[in-house]
């Protein structure tokens, strides 16, 4: 009997699912937009730059996220928006935190200095805060301080999410509701340069955006 999710075969070994639309088939090997993040720290991949590059030249958008401790590869790399994750306002809540093999805050605060100077035209930078209640979620006047100083044009202040591998880490408990989100952002904004662009509730994330 055939089997009723059975594909019709595709050139190579690749079989698609009668399911799916020939067109949407045909417009997933068209891609357009390319997220270099969530398999560990993309700036460890010795050509990192090289591929940015070659993914720019097929007029789709790159999108790069990274921990910042390599400055030097991120100043080699040119997407189309670049993200860098501000894990903690200082040092000591940085090593506790991360529990890195060497302490590398400074170079984290080098890369996220750098977002200020990208002056490829097009292109964004971002901050990226993620929030862990009773862990990180202190000082926001420090992180706004770091943020200022930066000249990033966007800043996401985001809710620590329990799913995945981080539920054998830390619990529920951790994560925080948007209202806790909303009121943090709030307190930093006095300090800051930059205004409120949007918000969803559900995914409890608030983006910044640059007052100029």
């Amino acid at each position: 009997m055939k089997d009723p999710v059975s594909a019709e075969k595709s050139p190579g070994w690749v079989h698609v699912s009668p399911r799916v639309a020939k067109e949407k088939w045909e417009e997933a090997l068209r891609p357009d937009q390319y997220a270099i993040s969530l398999a560990g720290e993309p700036t460890l991949y010795p050509h990192l730059p090289e591929l940015i590059d070659l993914l720019n030249q097929t007029g789709g958008t790159t999108f790069l996220v990274s921990n910042g401790t390599m400055p030097g590869v991120l100043r080699q790399c040119h997407p189309y928006q670049k993200y860098i994750s501000l894990t903690a306002p200082d040092r000591e809540t940085y090593l506790r935190i991360a529990r890195p093999v060497e302490d590398y805050w400074d170079q984290i605060l080098e890369s996220i200095s750098d977002l200020g100077h990208e002056t490829d035209a097009g292109r964004r930078t971002a901050i990226r805060v993620t929030l862990v209640r009773g862990i990180n979620d202190q000082d926001p006047e420090r992180y706004a301080r770091i943020i200022q100083e930066s000249g990033a044009k966007f800043v996401e202040v985001k809710a620590y999410m329990h799913v995945g591998y981080s539920q054998k880490r830390l619990t529920i408990r951790h994560m925080p509701l948007h209202d806790e989100i909303d009121r943090f952002t709030r307190k930093m904004l006095p300090h800051l340069s930059y205004r409120i662009l949007g918000e969803n509730t559900l995914s409890r994330v608030i983006c910044l955006e640059q007052d100029l």
